[in-house]
């Protein structure tokens, strides 16, 4: 009996070796095919080599030790680091199909839940994905077109910005209040003042929430959703924000839905609702209301706080470089003058102007791992095998910081993109809204409002700092998913 036991046991014993043996034999066999990269360790990955407060340079170091194509452990999940324009543009535009599938960011996602437009994938985002950019490019909405929106919501932000009479302000508040301004206007057709409390509060919810995506304790939650998610933390409250935010949109909706224009649409909501009646009898639609307030929190959320990082990173680094300040005050009371509004023709007219906006951007970097994506099947890239939804991580800093192509990248200069004539140079390396078929999709957008913002700002301001600009500290504050400048004041003299 006790023999019998005996083998038995050891032949258990025997077959749980195997077992141990087989899986860690099949996950280095699956590594063997990925690229290459540092040890993993169990359950923490690569956790050792990466610097929880800056990332994506931790990516790029591990980037310069393996090859442009490396694999990170993040936890027990592998991702692709693309390091580089030619892998990035490999993957996103030469093998974009196979690489278009969102990665997971588990913070989002469980509130998300993959609906929307930003998190979504295959027919779904699609569909959502062509659906938005229609409705943001045709913006037939009413009778004013988007420039004469965001022309208008200008006006208002330097009216605003009078207000401060030349003295000393942060103006993180207030760049906010104009880019989602524009946002409300695309999806309800209706802007706040901006002392509004509800718009106050919201504001508050987008900075808030902004701000926490970068820290630590959201890493870590990102690597063990499944632990941390019952303990208390930041996390929960970054949760709530997100359902706040969605609870808003909620209301406008219904607002829309009691008295519904679906033939005569004005806004975002009322193309979405309208769709939603064209396509009531299809069981299968993409176009119900889990959709549109996911699509409408993505485009209030990513609208607002990218275009107001950047304006506000924008007007610290014209402060610390006043005599680039002072060529775009000249080019503008030269070609636009004091008294005409800007408009997006005088964009060609500009072309120093436009090398300052475009080297803001590139200096910056604001993110520097873009937002993860993932293979949609098992692809062969170079000579690897990615397995079907692997998280791919290009790293947009490694491309806008690429010294071949913007000597001195760590410097901010806007020669780099200026030919020796002085015209604005295009370059394939700017790429700060991502490139390939997951691109922003408000890039458009973007670029009208941080061109019209900034030319009327500095047609009627200078920027003066409160101390040197030799003494002004330009270096992004924790570097997780963004780039945020660090915090200042500034005073605006009026011109």
């Amino acid at each position: 009996e006790m023999e019998l036991l005996g083998i038995t046991t050891l032949a258990l014993m025997v077959c749980v070796t195997c077992l141990v043996f087989l899986s860690v034999w099949k996950k280095n066999h699956k590594r063997r095919r990925l690229p290459p990269g540092p040890t993993p360790l169990p359950i923490i990955g690569n956790l050792m080599q990466l610097n929880l407060k800056d990332i994506p340079a931790s990516l790029s170091k591990l980037a310069k030790q393996y090859g442009p194509v490396c694999t990170v452990y993040f936890g027990s999940q592998p991702a692709v680091v693309l390091h580089g324009y030619e892998a990035v543009k490999e993957a996103l535009i030469d093998q974009g199909d196979e690489f278009l599938g969102r990665g997971i960011i588990p913070i989002i996602d469980d509130t998300q839940g993959g609906y929307g437009l930003i998190f979504s994938n295959g027919e779904r985002w699609k569909q959502i994905r062509r659906f938005s950019l229609m409705t943001l490019r045709n913006f037939g909405m009413g009778k004013r077109s988007l420039e004469e929106r965001v022309q208008e919501e200008a006006q208002f932000l330097v009216e605003e910005l009078r207000k401060t009479e030349a003295q000393p302000f942060d103006p993180t508040f207030i760049l906010s209040c104009a880019p989602c301004n524009v946002i409300c206007s695309i999806l309800f057709n209706d802007r706040f003042h901006y002392d509004n409390e509800t718009f106050l509060s919201l504001m508050n919810l987008l900075n808030a929430n902004f701000r926490h995506l970068n820290s630590p304790w959201i890493q870590i939650y990102n690597l063990w959703p499944q632990i941390i998610k019952h303990l208390p933390g930041e996390h929960r409250a970054f949760s709530k924000r997100l359902k706040d935010c969605r609870s808003f949109i909620l209301e406008k909706v219904k607002e829309h839905q009691k008295s519904p224009n679906l033939n005569n649409p004005q806004d975002y909501i009322d193309c979405f609702l309208s769709k939603m009646e064209q396509e009531k009898q299809n069981p299968d639609s993409e176009f119900h209301l889990k959709n549109l307030i996911n699509s409408g929190t993505n485009l209030f959320v990513a609208g607002t706080e990218t275009t107001t990082s950047t304006l506000r990173y924008g007007l610290l680094l014209l402060m610390k470089h006043p005599e680039v300040q002072a060529k775009v005050h000249e080019e503008i009371d030269r070609v636009i003058g004091r008294s005409q509004r800007p408009c997006m023709q005088d964009k060609m007219k500009l072309p120093y102007t436009e090398a300052v906006l475009h080297e803001i951007q590139r200096y910056i970097a604001l993110l520097p791992s873009n937002l993860p994506h993932a293979t949609v099947r098992d692809t062969k890239f170079r000579e690897y095998i990615i397995p079907k939804g692997t998280t791919v991580l290009p790293l947009l800093s490694s491309v806008l910081h690429d010294c071949k192509e913007f000597p001195n990248p760590e410097k901010f200069d806007p020669g780099h993109f200026l030919d020796k004539d002085g015209s604005f140079r295009k370059t394939e390396y700017f790429v700060p809204f991502s490139i390939g078929k997951r691109a922003c999709a408000g890039e458009s957008l973007a670029r009208m409002e941080l061109f019209l913002f900034f030319t009327t700002i500095l047609q009627h301001f200078v920027l003066k700092p409160l101390k040197e600009p030799k003494d002004l500290e330009t270096k992004p504050i924790s570097v997780g998913l963004f780039n945020l400048p660090p915090p200042f004041k500034l005073c605006l003299i009026p011109r």
